[in-house]
Formats: structure tokens, C-alpha cells, sequence
């Protein structure tokens, strides 16, 4: 009986644990009759791709099997590698695709448009010459809205929710949050000997564009203030409580966690930089610009840290290892029993098979009113009784 073809794909920003999924996808095929193609760079390896090319085909093809991925689990990162290609939202046409007739619209993003092509067509042909029979997608909001769009065309697709934001709809999980929450944790720790040694205000800028889990995780398992997006705080208030943090504190200083989202009443995080392919423009330090309201404000000095990218390095901890592992497992379970348009994922506690999340929704958020106290600026440590590990539901 013929080998049953699956592609799998890692998109967005890398992740601890990413390996672990590809290995555990690639030995389970091994055993349940499965041959597994790895798609490289993400969604840009089925849209610029020419497949009668070699040289194009070796760039971004790249059967998988038990000996080249065998120690890839050890590591960080994405042995695919990845990028941000949205097949539905291209600026410009790759070379293999010039000449080529696609549908195609004006996008409008914050006052500026623009026309974008939708090459879903040449998607499905290359996925249609592969012989792919199933896509497994590993991604965060933005990969998966395409994996979405790829199964309401029919393809079967599995998906497998990972981002440090932990923001994705329909499961309490990603693969990446607890490595970076323990990322955070320790780099916070470590620098307390240095803002502490200065007798200054500690100000740590974290990943989270639209969501404040990974501020409002840290400042949980640390003990201190934080900013997330979903509230505007007042900045008077909060440089007061910092002040007073510092001046109560027999070393003399202070701490606040900020998400890279995170404003104040009357500020708008600044951009920069040309929009990615799912219109996402870089954002300036909001850290930096909370340093100089301090400093405006009261002459105190301020130690600055920005530690987004670090919390994405290195290798997966014990819980991205574990889910990465068994979300991989019950990929495998859901392509041997012949579903799909479904997403693994993390529900009161348990994994279960859900829906791909709808990408008009948009991300999850923080639920103010259970998780953060609006007047001091912290997580809310009561009433959790009953709650699953993870403290909130999808």
C-alpha cells in the first residue's frame, strides 16, 4: 500500500519547541505508514517554489526521516526554518509566479493602500505536484489564518498553535509561553543585582503585540508590577506605586514588566519600519518611552531591558517539551484516523482536538476582570480555585 504524504510547515516567529514536533510528527509517520516532506521557510515554500527547478526545489523541500531529524529535538528554533508570508495578502509576485493571473485587491492598513494578490491557486497546485494528502501547520494567529483558508478549500490540514503570546484562539496553550515565561523569570532575577545595585527603577519590555499573557505570567511568578494591552493605565498612577515600590524597598528599587503592546492613557505605541506580509509594522520601545516619563517626572534613574527576542533562544523547558510531544501525537492521531480542519490544543486542563480558530476573531486576550487588578498594576492571585493549571480558559 502506497505511503500516505504529509507536508509539514513551521511559519511566524520561531519558538522553543518546534523541533520536538517536527521529530515526534516524523517518527510517528515511520510507524503508521507515513512519508513526511518538510516545507522550508514557512508558507514561502509553497508559493515560491518551482518545483521544475532543482535548485528551487532543494531550497524548499526537504524530505524528512528518522535519521535527519533524530537530535534536532536538542535544540531551539526551527530545523525548517520560517518566515512571514501570507499567500492571500502578496505585495509582489515571486519570479516563478510572474506572468501569472491572480485575483487581486486594494488592502487598506492604518491610511495606507496597497494591492495585494491572493495566490492560493499556485499553493494548491504545488501541494497537488508534492502529492501531499495532508498539511500539518505549526504556527501562531497569523500561519494559522492561512491553514484555516487552506482548509475551507478543501486541503486537510492539522494545526499546532505555538507563540510566546499564547494568544491563539480555542486552547490555553501555545508551544513557546512556559520558555519564555522561565526565560523572563530568570533573566528578571538576574538583573535585580544590577538595578538593586544602582538604586534605580528596573523597566523589562516582553513579546505581546495584542495580548499581555507573557507580561501578566512573569509579573505573576515574580511578584512585580505590570502593563499589559488590554488595559490603558493611568501613568501618574503607576509611576506613583513604581516610586513608592522603591522607596518602601529596603535596596532602594523597583520593577515593572511591560508587553511590547502595553500604553498609558493618552500614548499610542509608536511603529516603525515596513509592515510584514500580515501588516504587522515593528514597534518602538514603549520601555524606552516609559523611562523618559519617569525620568521627566521624578529625576529617577532608570535600568532598561528589552528581553524579547532572548525569551524565543535556546532550547525548549520540561512543559514546551511535553505539549510540543503530544501535540505532535495527536497530529499524527487525527491524520491516521482521517480528520482534519482541526487544531491541537489545551482546554480546562486537557488536550483536545479543536477548530482551527477563525481568523476574523482575532486573537485571545487577557480577561481583565479575573486576571489583572486594575489599581495596583498586578496579576490577580485570588480565586483560582477550580481553575485548570494554566489559570484561564480558551
Amino acid at each position: 500500500m502506497a505511503k500516505k504524504r504529509i507536508g509539514i510547515l513551521t511559519g511566524g516567529g520561531d519558538v522553543p519547541g518546534l523541533n520536538a514536533v517536527i521529530k515526534s510528527v516524523v517518527y510517528r509517520g515511520s510507524e503508521i505508514g507515513c512519508e513526511v516532506i518538510g516545507i522550508r521557510r514557512g508558507w514561502e515554500g509553497l508559493t515560491h517554489v518551482d518545483l521544475n527547478d532543482p535548485a528551487s526545489k532543494a531550497r524548499y523541500i526537504l524530505p524528512l526521516n528518522r535519521e535527519n531529524t533524530r537530535i534536532i529535538d536538542r535544540t531551539g528554533g526551527t530545523f525548517l526554518h520560517s518566515s512571514r508570508t501570507s499567500p492571500t495578502k502578496m505585495s509582489k509576485l515571486p519570479p516563478v509566479l510572474q506572468g501569472q493571473t491572480f485575483e487581486a485587491r486594494e488592502l487598506t492598513k492604518k491610511g495606507v493602500t496597497s494591492t495585494v494578490f491572493d495566490v492560493t491557486p499556485a499553493v494548491l497546485k504545488n501541494i497537488e505536484t508534492l502529492g501531499l494528502e495532508y498539511l500539518i501547520a505549526i504556527g501562531g494567529d497569523d500561519t494559522l489564518s492561512y491553514a484555516s483558508e487552506l482548509d475551507r478549500k478543501g486541503m486537510k490540514v492539522i494545526a499546532v498553535p505555538k507563540t510566546m503570546d499564547n494568544d491563539v484562539r480555542n486552547t490555553e496553550y501555545c508551544i513557546g509561553f512556559s520558555t519564555a515565561i522561565t526565560r523572563a523569570m530568570d533573566a528578571i532575577e538576574r538583573q535585580r543585582t544590577t538595578v538593586g545595585s544602582h538604586e534605580r527603577i528596573g523597566i523589562f519590555r516582553v513579546f505581546g503585540r495584542d495580548a499581555g499573557y507573557t507580561a501578566l505570567y512573569t509579573a505573576f511568578v515574580t511578584a512585580e508590577r505590570c502593563c499589559i494591552p488590554e488595559y490603558k493605565v493611568d501613568l501618574k498612577h503607576l509611576i506613583d506605586l513604581l516610586i513608592a515600590d522603591k522607596r518602601n524597598n529596603p535596596s532602594n528599587y523597583s520593577l515593572v514588566i511591560l508587553s511590547e503592546g502595553a500604553e498609558w492613557q493618552g500614548y499610542k505605541v509608536r511603529e516603525y519600519g515596513e509592515a510584514d506580509a500580515f501588516g504587522h509594522r515593528k514597534k518602538m520601545s514603549v520601555a524606552e518611552d516609559l523611562s523618559d516619563e519617569i525620568k521627566r517626572a521624578t529625576g529617577e534613574e532608570t535600568v532598561v531591558s528589552d528581553l524579547t527576542y532572548d525569551l524565543r533562544s535556546g532550547s525548549p523547558d520540561f512543559v514546551d517539551r511535553l505539549v510540543a510531544f503530544t501535540f505532535a501525537g495527536m497530529a499524527m492521531d487525527a491524520v491516521d484516523e482521517g480528520k482534519s480542519g482541526l487544531m491541537t490544543a489545551i482546554s480546562e486542563g486537557r488536550y483536545v482536538m479543536a477548530p482551527i480558530p477563525d481568523p476574523k476573531i482575532g486573537p485571545r486576550k487577557v480577561d481583565i476582570a479575573s486576571m489583572y487588578n486594575t489599581d495596583r498594576y498586578r496579576p490577580r492571585y485570588d480565586h483560582k480555585l477550580g481553575l485548570p493549571i494554566f489559570l484561564t480558559k480558551p
